[in-house]
């Protein structure tokens, strides 16, 4: 059952990738640059279902209040909160720019960033908090495991001459998802 949630964010996720690997071979212009803005499009659409599979993985561990319905209301309506979150703070209004990186060509945010995106931290805190329920509950640590590694891998910086280091995280976690699924599913 929470697999099934995992399918768009794989989606976007390859998208997202398959679309800085190829920047290179489409060339700068109009193109590019919407395929790009895309990418920004299924980030704030597609992150945030990360908090429905955290809600599923409890119910599936067996976790009694993760059944309540306010709950499961807590987890859709923050699930919306960070869509409509990430869509009125990054995506309305953006403006892009190329970016030569690492020998990759891609469209970014014309905007400086912030500081870390807000969304994400708030999704990797439920992943993590989940993940050590799941683990204190079903003795399973590699949903714990995944989310570590991700966290911890996407706020140190590594001595890599490649952007393609935050992906493995990225795949990492969604593998440690994966067979946290498919785990919870005797």
């Amino acid at each position: 059952m929470s697999a099934a949630i995992l399918l768009p964010v794989i989606a976007g996720l390859i998208y997202d990738n398959g679309i800085i690997a190829t920047g290179r071979f489409i060339g700068e212009g109009s193109f590019l640059e919407g395929l790009n803005a895309a990418r920004f499009w299924l980030h704030a659409f597609f992150t945030p279902l990360l908090v429905l599979y955290a809600w599923m993985a409890l119910k599936q561990a067996d976790v009694s209040w993760a059944k309540t319905a306010w709950f499961q209301w807590a987890a859709i309506l923050l699930t919306v909160a960070l869509v409509l979150f990430e869509l009125f703070t990054e995506v309305f209004g953006l403006s892009l720019e190329p970016r030569w990186e690492y020998r990759t060509l891609s469209y970014t945010s014309a905007e400086l960033s912030g500081g870390p995106p807000l969304m994400v931290l708030v999704v990797s805190l439920v992943l993590l908090v989940a993940s050590i329920v799941v683990w204190r509950k079903q003795g399973w640590i590699w949903f714990f495991v995944g989310s570590l590694v991700m966290i911890v891998g996407s706020a140190v910086k590594m001595p890599i001459e490649s952007g393609a280091v935050t992906n493995m995280f990225e795949l990492m976690l969604i593998v440690s998802l994966l067979v946290t699924a498919w785990f919870q599913r005797k």
